[in-house]
């Protein structure tokens, strides 16, 4: 091959060899294909993330953090997912960059007992299953901000006005996450929820916000009223207690003494009886005149000595007389 020769000025002459030229640019692109086929040739993972591999468009690998090698120049492809780490959705506002937060439509509902509330929530929610949540649906995190959305609403739908702005959130929170866990079961989306939170919850005009302060303060001044009155209890029992065995103890002491009276009633009942057995004529009139004598006290008894024979001697003798003039 013949020689070019090019002149660009008049003292300096360069010489280009075709062959040469060629060759150097074989070089360059052998180098740059090795280059590139090194350079795709691995890639890494961070500990907050797995790696689905796929070959010609199919899924054959998911690798976990480190250093990984793969099929250069494209036939195998590698998609990153964050699966250890924790993500938001917020329902009813919104939070930039330097925490100012913005009310959205989102917010507002209708309860079950028809009154309209304005209900923020806060979800978190991580990736479950990186090809799932890659390959299953074109949105996945769209899905699921529009099915908490249509639970929330379904819950706060059912629910009255004041379980949703008092007592009842917690209640309402619990319902959300299990019907929306169960769905996203079934959807298989490649998202796990993790918790449900009531940001804030209150009527949407400034008047029945101040009702229902106002029904709050007094559900407060009624439970400190109870708290006084269990502390209350708490003081008085260990007197009732005190009193309780006091009186206990005074009715086992009694108990005692009537035992102890009816025993000696018996005994001498039953002496009474032995004397009555040996002579129950005197002991009946002895009975009879202590009778007497508990009955009508400080009077005088006389007895009739008379035989009662119908003769006309009789005689009076003054009970005192034989009792020694005691009475």
């Amino acid at each position: 091959m013949a020689k070019s020769t090019y002149r660009w000025s008049k003292d300096i002459d360069f010489d280009i060899d075709p062959k040469k030229i060629g060759r150097i640019v074989l070089i360059v692109l052998v180098l740059a294909v090795i280059a590139i086929g090194v350079m795709t040739s691995f890639y890494t993972v961070d500990d907050k993330q797995q790696a689905v591999v796929t070959t010609f468009g199919k899924v054959t690998d998911i690798t976990d953090p480190g250093l990984h090698f793969k099929l250069p120049f494209g036939i195998q492809q590698v998609e990153k997912v964050d699966v250890n780490v924790y993500q938001k959705i917020e329902l009813g506002y919104t939070t930039d960059d330097h925490g100012n937060v913005t009310s959205t439509s989102e917010s507002t509902m209708i309860t079950g007992d028809y009154n309209i509330v304005n209900v923020d929530f806060f979800v978190e929610y991580k990736i479950s299953d990186p090809v799932q949540y890659l390959y299953s649906s074109t949105d996945p995190e769209l899905i699921l901000k529009n099915l908490i959305q249509s639970q929330v609403r379904n819950v706060v739908g059912s629910s009255t006005v004041d379980s949703v702005l008092t007592d009842g959130k917690e209640s309402i929170q619990m319902q959300v996450k299990a019907l929306v866990t169960e769905i996203l079961a079934e959807y298989d989306i490649g998202l796990t929820l993790v918790d449900v939170r009531i940001q804030d919850a209150e009527p949407p005009t400034v008047e029945v916000v101040e009702a229902f302060k106002a029904v709050e303060t007094a559900k407060q001044q009624a439970q400190a009223v109870v708290n006084d009155s269990i502390a209350y209890e708490n003081a008085q029992l260990p007197a009732a207690d005190a009193q309780v065995d006091k009186l206990l103890k005074d009715a086992g002491y009694q108990k005692e003494a009537r035992i102890n009276e009816a025993i000696e009633q018996v005994a001498m009942f039953s002496a009474m009886y032995e004397e009555y057995a040996r002579d129950p004529e005197i002991t009946k009139s002895r009975m009879y005149y202590e009778a007497i004598s508990k009955i009508l006290p400080g009077v005088k008894v006389y007895i009739d000595t008379s035989a009662g024979d119908g003769s006309d001697v009789q005689m009076l003798l003054p009970l005192e007389s034989l009792m020694g003039g005691n009475g």
